[in-house]
């Protein structure tokens, strides 16, 4: 069976973090593998996207990107062929009936909703998005449809948890160029290296930008492999490749 976790703040709308429970992939992506970019069999990842759709909200359109660590946003207006998925790594639509999806393996999913104004937006936020504001562009791209800050609400899904996210101090350093203040994201870890709250340090970037109402599942992708894939942990253990689980919301059809 599917697992699907949901987020108080989003409560009212379709929307949900999956794990690998379910699915069909067998091997090391054994579960509801939906990575594209994954050397999984192609066929059990389009069953594994139907799967999840269907467990979401039936008869909608999923729609994904590909994702390329970057702060762009697109607007979403209709169904997009896999094959053509534009690059970027946030999505935003008024439009019900589609599913947007969001895939990571330890990276941040974010799931935003204004449900008065009928517009919602998933984002994937590894580091790189992170520090270049690819939460921020969401939420001006969701203005831009008509969505109030006042009214977003946000959700932040598994990730890598800061017990499991060991970086170095040139890391940090990039962080604390863009705000001091940063640096309380960051705790000493071994001898040269610091463990990093990349979850803690998304909801202050959301807060920031005026989200009230912001909910952190607090699950660690690294550290539950019969629940999450990781890329980090897939290196870690010297595995060949890694599978991708989703973040789902939509707007029910009419």
């Amino acid at each position: 069976m599917i697992e699907l976790l949901r987020a108080e703040s989003l409560n009212g709308l379709p929307h949900g973090f999956a794990g690998r429970r379910g699915g069909v992939s067998t091997g090391i992506h054994a579960g509801l593998n939906v990575g594209l970019g994954s050397q999984d069999d192609r066929d059990a990842v389009l069953r594994n996207r139907a799967l999840a759709a269907q467990a979401l909200l039936p008869d909608a359109q999923l729609v994904t990107v590909h994702q390329v660590h970057s702060p762009d946003v697109v607007t979403v207006t209709g169904p997009t062929d896999d094959q053509a998925r534009p690059a970027a790594d946030a999505m935003v639509t008024d439009r019900p009936g589609l599913i947007l999806g969001i895939l990571t393996a330890d990276c941040v999913p974010v799931l935003f909703a204004d449900a008065q104004a009928g517009v919602v937006g998933a984002a994937h936020a590894g580091w790189k998005g992170a520090i270049g504001g690819v939460t921020d562009r969401t939420l001006d791209a969701m203005q831009a449809l008509g969505a109030d800050p006042a009214r977003i609400a946000c959700a932040i899904g598994p990730c890598i948890g800061r017990a499991s996210y060991e970086v170095t101090p040139d890391f940090m350093d990039r962080f604390v160029a863009q705000d001091d203040a940063n640096e309380r994201f960051f705790t000493p870890g071994r001898p040269d290296h610091l463990q990093f709250d990349i979850a803690a340090y998304v909801a202050t970037r959301l807060a920031q930008a005026g989200v009230t109402r912001i909910t952190l599942m607090d699950e660690d992708t690294y550290s539950q492999p019969d629940r999450f894939y990781s890329y980090r942990r897939s290196c870690h253990r010297h595995e060949s490749d890694y599978g991708r689980q989703i973040s789902m919301i939509a707007l029910p059809a009419a």
